[in-house]
This record gives C-alpha cells, sequence and structure tokens, in this order.
C-alpha cells in the first residue's frame, strides 16, 4: 500500500521542507560469486528549512553525491536504499520518495529540480538549446507552445541570457553559458527545491562568482530551499545558510556557516576550514594524514579516528552519536577541543 501526498496543516517558512530519518544507501554488488556492501550513505538525519540554502561539504568520494542522488530519488542500482525514510513537504503536502513513486515522478521539475554534476555538458550537442527547455519543462507548465516559448524567454532574461540563445547549439556557447543555461532549466518551473551537485566545478573563478550570485538571486527570487553540494568551502562561506560535513557516509557536523567558520566543532571540519588559503599568510599548509576510509570495510569506532589528531581510545571502538551542541549538531567524542589539535 503506497502512501500519497496527503494534506497537512497550513506551514511556515520555518517548517522543514526536507526531513531525512535514518537514511541508509548502499551499493550491493554481487561480482563472480563475491559480494561487497559500500555504504556510501549510513545513518544520517537532517532537516532542511524552507527559503534556507544548506550546504553539502566533505572530501571526494564522502558520500555527497550518493547522498543526494538518494534524496532525490534518483538512483539506480547497484545503489539501493536499505533503510530510513525520505519525505518532502510540498504545498502542506507530504511525498514520501520511497512510497509512491508516481508521485515523486509528478513533482520533478515542478517541486523538486536537479543540477547534476557536470550539468553543463547536459544539453544534446546535435540539437538547439529550445528543445532541451521544451524536453524538460512543457509538459510541466500546462502553457500552449507561443505562452511556454514566452515564459522561457523572460526567465532567461533574468538569468542575464540572451533568450536568442535558444537558437543556438551548445557547442556555440561557453562553459558559463551553457551553467546558467542548466540553472534556467532547472528553475524554469519555479520550483520549491532546488538541488545543486557541484554546479561551480570546472569554471573559472569570475565565472563561478557569477553562477553563485545567480543561484542566490534565483533562491531569492522564489522563495526555494537548496541544497548546494561542494568540496569547496570559500563557496559555502559565500552562499550557504547553514552546513552539513559528511565523512566517510556519515554526517559528522552541521550548523550555521557563520558559526562554523568561527568555532568548528569537529577535527575534519577544522582540517577543511585551516586548509583555506588567507591573504597575507605565506605559513605553510599542513595536509591531513592518510586518505578516507574504503566504505565497503570501514573502521570500527569513529570512521575518522585513524586520521584525527585528537583521537583516544574510545574513538577506535565507540560511534559517537550526532548530537545537538550550541547551534547546531556535532558526532565526536572530543567536540569542541579543536583548538587543542
Amino acid at each position: 500500500m503506497h502512501a500519497t501526498l496527503k494534506p497537512e496543516a497550513s506551514t511556515s517558512s520555518a517548517d522543514p521542507v526536507l526531513r531525512v530519518d535514518n537514511l541508509k544507501a548502499y551499493y550491493q554488488m554481487n561480482y563472480f560469486g563475491v559480494s561487497r556492501e559500500v555504504r556510501a550513505v549510513d545513518d544520517i538525519t537532517l532537516t532542511i528549512r524552507r527559503n534556507e540554502i544548506y550546504g553539502i561539504a566533505g572530501e571526494s568520494s564522502s558520500g555527497k553525491s550518493s547522498l543526494i542522488k538518494t534524496i532525490a530519488g534518483a538512483i539506480r542500482p547497484p545503489l539501493r536504499v536499505v533503510s530510513g525514510s525520505v519525505r518532502f513537504d510540498f504545498d502542506g503536502r507530504t511525498l514520501d520518495v520511497y512510497n509512491d513513486p508516481e508521485a515523486m515522478k509528478a513533482a520533478r521539475w515542478r517541486h523538486l529540480s536537479y543540477v547534476m554534476q557536470g550539468s553543463m555538458n547536459v544539453l544534446n550537442p546535435v540539437r538547439r538549446v529550445k528543445h532541451a527547455f521544451h524536453d524538460f519543462a512543457f509538459r510541466h507548465m500546462g502553457l500552449s507552445p507561443s505562452a511556454f516559448r514566452a515564459r522561457v524567454e523572460a526567465h532567461l532574461e533574468r538569468i542575464g541570457l540572451d533568450p536568442q540563445v535558444l537558437e543556438s547549439y551548445p557547442h556555440q556557447l561557453s562553459g558559463g553559458m551553457r551553467q546558467r543555461l542548466a540553472i534556467g532549466l532547472a528553475t524554469v518551473c519555479e520550483p520549491e527545491f532546488i538541488i545543486a551537485d557541484e554546479p561551480t566545478t570546472a569554471l573559472d573563478v569570475l565565472v563561478q562568482q557569477d553562477v553563485l550570485a545567480l543561484i542566490k538571486d534565483v533562491q531569492m527570487r522564489l522563495g526555494s530551499s537548496i541544497i548546494f553540494v561542494t568540496h569547496d568551502m570559500t563557496v559555502h562561506a559565500a552562499i550557504a545558510d547553514r552546513i552539513g560535513i559528511i565523512y566517510a557516509g556519515r554526517l559528522v557536523e552541521e550548523g550555521p556557516s557563520q558559526a562554523m567558520f568561527e568555532q568548528p566543532q569537529h577535527p575534519y571540519t577544522a582540517h577543511l576550514i585551516a586548509s583555506l588559503p588567507r591573504i597575507g599568510d605565506t605559513t605553510r599548509r599542513v595536509s591531513l594524514p592518510g586518505k578516507p576510509p574504503n566504505l565497503a570495510d570501514p573502521p570500527s569506532g569513529c570512521r575518522f579516528h585513524p586520521r584525527c589528531p585528537l583521537a583516544i581510545a574510545k574513538c577506535e571502538t565507540e560511534s559517537p552519536p550526532l548530537v545537538p551542541r550550541g547551534e547546531g549538531r556535532v558526532a565526536c567524542w572530543r567536540a569542541g577541543e579543536v583548538a587543542a589539535a
């Protein structure tokens, strides 16, 4: 029996638009008789409020992209949801991502959109840009062809693009213009929730700044909530209201951006922030020893303990829970002792 989009009480900006509870999603593979399970998303719980930008940070292979694919319901084998739930609240109605695929299908693009990693290359190289907008958005907007074209042209003007780009082929456009178009595709239906996976990767610094300003402008104009994924902490400092730090498939710290940059609670967060360059600082940056663990065979206890400068015996045997601390949450037996590292 499937849960459907059900009416709920009226919502406010303080109500969560997304609730993720105890979510586990593993890559489950069986090749040549050998079974292997990679715990890419391992017991993550978080909420995202209306009209906020929530940043997700962490090293490559930490599970960031697997997490947002699972949240978006965009997973394919061998990635499978093992347990937990993902629920959106759209227009006061609850959508359970993995219990009602038909409602989820109807919500895509109209309520929930996804700027995928490498999205500047999502445009078909042998078709004009206008066809991409028609394929992605036309059936969701319920407009006549002429009204739809007018809506798309007005939207492109708002995001700083000449409507004539609709007649262009992708190879005729710069990388920055293609990235703007990808964001335009994701927002033309004015969705309530946008997932952006590394949208500034492969862009130079000036174009990156323009794209960040565009995303912030779109978010403020639409009142949307955004999950913004990047390993670049400077980008999070510029755009995110709150940040969740992912390490080895787990959420290890979460909190308001400013508070996190001023006083990180987890040693891993402190390392990510300390690695950022600072004007006038010529001291040598010391890299974090070791490498992220194999998620098919993660270490016992805290998964960060083999690399942690504050690790104690308890860290090797007991996994710390994610508990409230200050304005956020942290999973560390020595939370708040970062200054001693």
